[in-house]
């Protein structure tokens, strides 16, 4: 089946991918949701992904009875953007972890449009809560890009200076690999900035958390379950976008747990975090 109409869209990608069978592929849109395992985009690992792709409520859910044997699944990313994360192949439901509310789906990863993961961005219609639609509807979904794929270099460091919606592609996109595996790597002293009122929080990531593991967890909540930070977002949830990330000082991961804590203290004396800052201990 051709894609329709002269502007780009899913249909002409998957075409170009020698993907002709349209009915063989359904579209699935996620959201992240406060309650269902994937809060926010940076919850979305691979592992997550699949185990909350596969289960499926019997009563609420629009995946068909019978679903195609493709999967593209898309995350939410604004009110109708929608960015291409991966493709599965259904190999069919397994009936034996059918429950009484949910059935589960032998679901594996494709290489299907793999060149295109986080990359392709596609509109999806008005009525987002109809999060899964078949391959024939999905083909006519408007190309809204497709995204640069080149690697950002890892700045080093003591050069490092990012704001929150940075930080949010840091922990979770493929373009940001080196700094991941930099970030990753390393214990560290960390400063939040509070780019509305100058305050900042001074903080620390040791042990296995490394600071990649640690502004995971800002990335996926906006505070970290720091108690100041917590407050600001609790009041505005879109606060988090006016937070400044950079690094102080990196330790080896061998380094013992009491000297990174001097440390993180040293910073929240100099830095008058306690007295005037986002520090409450």
């Amino acid at each position: 089946m051709a894609a329709d109409g002269g502007n780009l869209n899913l249909g002409h990608i998957l075409l170009a991918g020698e993907i002709t069978r349209f009915g063989d592929i359904l579209a699935i849109r996620h959201t992240p949701k406060t309650l269902e395992g994937i809060r926010t985009s940076a919850d979305a690992t691979p592992a997550n992904l699949l185990e909350y792709t596969r289960h499926q409520d019997l009563r609420a859910s629009k995946i068909p009875p019978q679903p195609p044997s493709t999967w593209l699944i898309f995350m939410a990313d604004g009110a109708r953007r929608s960015r291409f994360v991966c493709a599965y192949e259904n190999r069919g439901e397994v009936l034996s972890e059918r429950t009484t509310d949910s059935r589960f789906f032998d679901l594996h990863e494709s290489e299907m449009l793999s060149s295109l993961r986080n990359r392709l961005v596609i509109e999806w219609p008005k009525d987002t809560i109809n999060w899964a639609k078949g391959g024939e509807i999905a083909a006519a979904f408007p190309l809204v890009e497709i995204a640069d794929a080149h690697a950002v270099p890892f700045p080093g460091f003591d050069r490092l200076l990012i704001s929150y919606e940075d930080l949010i592609d840091v922990v979770t996109d493929h373009r940001y690999s080196e700094w991941q595996v930099a970030l990753r790597s390393v214990q560290g002293i960390y400063l939040i900035g509070d780019s509305t009122t100058g305050k900042l929080y001074v903080g620390k990531a040791d042990g296995r958390e490394r600071i990649l593991g640690r502004w995971g967890t800002y990335a996926r909540d906006g505070h970290g379950s720091n108690v100041a930070l917590r407050n600001l977002v609790q009041l505005d949830p879109s606060h988090a976008r006016h937070f400044v990330f950079s690094i102080l000082r990196v330790f080896g991961p061998n380094v013992v747990a009491s000297e990174v804590d001097e440390a993180e203290a040293h910073y929240k004396r100099a830095l008058l975090t306690r007295p005037h800052g986002m520090n409450s201990n």
